[in-house]
């Protein structure tokens, strides 16, 4: 349309299997920290490293590090099931450009909270913060899309997001907070939420509202 701004210009559609590079990529460098021992601490998210030594590339890398197979694995599944099927109908430039907006957002705001309240020493790592940026992307582009829980149990992908969102928020006030970047998590929600709002215009919630109360 003549007039838009380059913000909200779309990009031509195109399919390019995005997500399944991106999971290809993510396999390789797990493959590639098993042979070099001590890499992931220049591809992680570190305060220190950050600050001091100035690695800036790490709120871009960290989300291509895992701790182990268990990790890689999950946020693989999700990166599968849930990036595909967003990457389908959006297309693969704007896919991509929401998965990376989601990990270095997520990455720079969990940087903020590591360097403000003390936490020097930890090394932040994983695909989970972009994931859930995804995750929540397909309950905005699929607001009537039921997803089983264990398999059997059907939950609609709006109401999905906001149990998750309420676990990551209870986890971060009342449990346990290391080993699991609870805060990362949800910057990854709020950076695909505002990309929806500024970028393309759209209301999460009045998706989801349209999609349930005014059939």
């Amino acid at each position: 349309m003549p007039g838009q701004s380059f913000l909200h210009k779309p990009f031509k559609y195109s399919f390019n299997n995005t997500a399944l590079i991106l999971i290809g990529i993510n396999i390789g460098v797990y493959l590639l920290l098993s042979v070099i021992p001590g890499l992931e601490i220049y591809l992680s998210l570190n305060v220190i490293y950050m600050v001091r030594y100035k690695m800036f590339w790490q709120p871009l890398t960290y989300m291509f590090v895992h701790s182990g197979f268990t990790h890689i694995l999950f946020n693989m599944i999700g990166l599968l099931f849930f990036g595909i099927a967003v990457e389908r109908r959006i297309g693969s430039k704007e896919f991509l450009l929401i998965y990376l907006i989601a990990g270095i957002f997520a990455g720079l705001f969990s940087f903020i909270i590591y360097y403000f309240s003390g936490m020097y020493f930890v090394f932040l790592m994983g695909a989970s913060g972009a994931v859930y940026g995804i995750l929540l992307a397909y309950a905005v582009i699929y607001p009537r899309s039921q997803l089983f829980i264990w398999g059997v149990l059907p939950v609609p992908a709006p109401l999905l997001i906001v149990i998750y969102a309420g676990m990551e928020i209870a986890s971060q006030l009342f449990g346990s907070r290391y080993g699991v970047a609870h805060m990362t998590h949800l910057a990854g929600f709020a950076a695909v939420w505002l990309y929806f709002m500024i970028r393309m215009g759209i209301n999460p919630y009045k998706v989801w509202k349209d999609a349930y109360y005014n059939r």
